[in-house]
């Protein structure tokens, strides 16, 4: 089992030491081998085909068929289960992936950062992202799928079958990641932190999807409500019916909603994330407190203000400080404030591959006061693909057979966050708590724009990267 305190730079000195070992034993040992097919798996695809069946496809129901609600409470109960069958295996190809999906999630933090005012906020899910980009590398085929894999950050080395990235084995290491995050409590436990991912799949009318690709992403979302519709005839009606369709699955209220469909896409990938923490000591002030999204702007948002075992650490040099407070004995909320320096500034020096090293700085102070937050966010990975150079990764030459024979066109592939932060009124501080006195209690206010991040400790995974501008605005 990885320390709870495991950092992204013990990763990745993880990973450097397996490598020298087999360079010793003069046996090859791929840095990612948790995470690619094995031999065993190698010998059984690369047996000859020609009798096997072709894979069993189905064409969507159309968006207006019967669908039932989400239920949140079952979709944690699934994680949390899954989580009780750990191996040590399961644990450290967990930690693997949390090193890449962090990596990745800072990367494309900053082009969403970029393409957003300062003012307007942002919110990711590191988690959410990378989980996107595996399903399409599970869906595809060469030249795209070895393009994908080496976007995700595992080399693809000779290109045999030992050295190919096993999409199964990371969507599994990503449920892992999930239920890690709330696990806490065991299944039936009263449940402080929820986190629930759905993924639409919208079709145009006619076009049939394999199974085995849609099967396969039951690992990161138990629900995949795949779709048909007319996106071509009127593309901003599809935009409605599916945002329409979508809130009725879920109940959820989501920021940016889809916009723009393209006339000539086939396939529109649609992933959804709820997040729900409680904070254990926290309570609502009864009167709205100011918050300035400016020098010279406020607004009033309720607070929250919490008593705890809370470790605070200030960085004179680049003008911050850092807030950690727990979520649960494995998850903590990290909260970035700037002193004297704009959010833009802080932000630039803050979520890079060293962010998580800070942690060993950190010491304790113990009292915080900070919005209850409700953020919204929704951004097109196409866009930030478009960004980061590669804007025909899944563009209309990508190689998708896994998912459908018919040649697809990918429309928008569209991430959309709802993250939610309330004081856990029913489980208040007793009597007998120690309160903190004398000269090191520090008071700490966020009423002004902050970063914060959600971090799961043994997988030493990032599941939020987020700037709270505004709390009355969405992201």
């Amino acid at each position: 089992m990885a320390p709870a305190g495991l950092s992204l730079g013990a990763s990745v000195l993880c990973l450097l030491a397996w490598a020298l070992l087999a360079t010793a034993d003069r046996v090859y040992i791929h840095p990612f081998h948790l995470l690619v097919y094995s031999k065993s798996s190698c010998d059984q695809l690369e047996k000859p085909s020609a009798a096997s069946p072709p894979d069993p496809t189905f064409t969507p129901v159309p968006i207006q068929a019967k669908s039932s609600a989400v239920d949140e409470k079952a979709l944690r109960e699934q994680l949390v289960r899954a989580t009780q069958k750990l191996e040590a295996e399961d644990r450290l190809r967990a930690v693997n992936v949390g090193m890449l999906l962090n990596f990745m999630g800072f990367h494309m933090y900053k082009m969403l950062s970029e393409t957003r005012s300062a003012a307007s906020g942002a919110v990711l899910s590191p988690v959410a992202l990378f989980g996107t980009l595996t399903s399409f590398y599970l869906g595809a085929l060469d030249p795209t799928a070895s393009r994908l894999q080496a976007f995700l950050g595992v080399p693809g080395e000779d290109q045999g079958c030992t050295s190919r990235l096993d999409g199964h084995k990371v969507l599994s290491a990503l449920q892992t990641i999930q239920g890690l995050l709330v696990a806490q409590g065991g299944a039936g436990s009263r449940a402080r932190l929820l986190l629930s991912t759905v993924v639409g799949l919208f079709t145009a009318p006619g076009l049939r999807l394999k199974q085995p690709f849609v099967q396969g992403l039951s690992a990161i979302t138990p629900v995949t409500l795949s779709r048909s519709l007319d996106l071509s005839t009127d593309p901003d009606l599809a935009a409605e019916k599916i945002n329409r369709f979508m809130q009725a699955v879920t109940g959820w209220e989501m920021g940016r909603p889809l916009t723009g469909v393209s006339p000539d896409s086939t396939l529109l990938f649609n992933a959804y994330v709820h997040f729900q923490g409680k904070m254990k000591g926290f309570s609502l002030l009864p009167e709205l407190q100011e918050f300035w999204v400016d020098n010279t702007t406020s607004v009033s948002v309720p607070m929250l203000s919490g008593v705890g075992t809370f470790h605070y650490w200030s960085d004179t040099q680049n003008n911050l400080s850092v807030t950690r407070v727990p979520l649960s004995a494995n998850a903590c909320l990290l909260l970035i404030q700037p002193h004297r320096a704009p959010v833009r500034q802080v932000e630039a020096v803050t979520f890079q591959h060293t962010f998580l090293s800070w942690m060993k700085n950190l010491s304790p102070r113990l009292r915080l006061t900070m919005p209850q937050l409700t953020l919204k966010g929704s951004y097109d990975l196409q866009d930030l693909l478009a960004q980061t150079k590669l804007p025909t990764l899944l563009g209309a030459e990508a190689n998708l057979g896994k998912i459908s024979d018919a040649s697809l066109r990918v429309g928008k592939v569209l991430n959309s966050v709802l993250f939610e932060l309330q004081a856990d009124e029913g489980e208040q501080p007793t009597e007998s708590a120690p309160q903190p006195t004398g000269p090191e209690v520090l008071e700490v206010t966020l009423n002004s724009p902050f970063l914060l991040a959600v971090l799961e400790r043994d997988s030493a995974a990032l599941h939020f990267l987020g700037r709270v501008s505004n709390p009355l605005s969405a992201a």
